[in-house]
């Protein structure tokens, strides 16, 4: 319970640069929604790995090992998240709304995977 706990505290500073992204984009930058998410989802998932290997897992395993699996579990996540807020935003939800779907429906799904495998002992 203790990883995650801090799982989701990582996550949740994670996210916030992801949505700061997501709503840069959409707004300023005029990008699709999708896309700004996609990308928001990209630039968070530094942020996590960072704050997984050693805040969360305290991870002490090659950076060349699990770097490649966080960022394939992140890619996955981002590909979900993306065809999420996709399809939200064509059924008229705020985007927004879509991206909180798609980050809620992903945090189990990918705490497992970097558990079991990413940052395995």
């Amino acid at each position: 319970m203790r990883h995650f706990i801090r799982f989701t505290a990582v996550g949740v500073i994670a996210t916030a640069v992801h949505y700061l992204v997501l709503i840069a984009g959409v707004e300023w930058g005029r990008w699709p929604a999708f896309i700004a998410s996609g990308f928001g989802a990209v630039v968070g998932a530094q942020v996590a790995y960072a704050g997984n290997r050693w805040f969360t897992f305290a991870h002490t395993g090659s950076v060349t090992a699990s770097w490649p699996r966080f960022q394939a579990t992140a890619l996955a996540g981002a590909l979900l998240g993306m065809a999420i807020v996709a399809l939200g935003v064509r059924l008229g939800v705020h985007y927004v709304l879509a991206q909180v779907v798609a980050t809620l429906t992903s945090l189990v799904l990918t705490f497992a995977i970097n558990r079991r495998w990413t940052f395995a002992a």
